[in-house]
């Protein structure tokens, strides 16, 4: 397999709607038609059934860690698994299932940082938790764990394109988020666990 045929798969696994699939599962509305309008597991959190919510956060985990494994195991650098990564992260972000409208990527993020190193995982992985224990603000929570991202990749990682990888999903976190910093700046950011 090249990168060119790697990259598209790892897009397509990317743009799999694990939001939606969970909710038809889950027998609850799109959840692009309530909320934030998000599909991702924190707007599917707002439906109230956190069965779906945790379908929805572990499918798009997996996806992003699935990709970079695979291209792992099929003898590909480790620079060309993150950009397998990358691929995934902007298959959920711009879902070709969803007319390119997808959600804003924290959790495929995630699972992209975990197939890269778990230590980055668990990095913003805490960071997540600190700042969403503290505020109750996803949004708030997941532009930290971004930004936490690359710099801890400086530390940890000895490869550019990797460096490269994390630090293009952070800014694309950061422009996927730019309603919620507005809210956040407002007062008016929905907190964790409102519907």
């Amino acid at each position: 397999m090249n990168l060119f045929l790697l990259v598209l798969a790892a897009y397509l696994v990317g743009s799999i709607p694990f939001a939606v699939v969970a909710s038809r599962l889950f027998g609850l509305a799109d959840p692009r038609s309530y909320g934030s309008g998000n599909p991702g597991a924190t707007n599917v959190l707002r439906s109230g059934s956190k069965a779906a919510a945790a379908t929805t956060l572990v499918g798009d985990c997996l996806k992003g860690w699935f990709v970079v494994w695979l291209a792992g195991e099929l003898g590909f650098s480790a620079g060309a698994a993150a950009v397998a990564g990358l691929a995934a992260f902007l298959g959920h972000v711009y879902s070709v299932f969803l007319r390119f409208r997808g959600g804003k990527g924290v959790a495929t993020a995630l699972g992209v940082l975990a197939g890269i190193d778990p230590v980055l995982a668990l990095v913003a992985l805490v960071v997540w938790l600190i700042v969403a224990g503290g505020t109750r603000y996803s949004s708030a929570a997941a532009l930290a764990a971004a930004a936490s991202a690359p710099l801890t990749g400086l530390v940890l990682i000895d490869d550019t394109l990797v460096i490269g990888v994390l630090m293009a999903m952070t800014a694309t976190l950061v422009l996927r988020h730019q309603e919620n910093i507005r809210r956040l700046k407002n007062g008016t950011e929905t907190r964790i666990g409102e519907k």
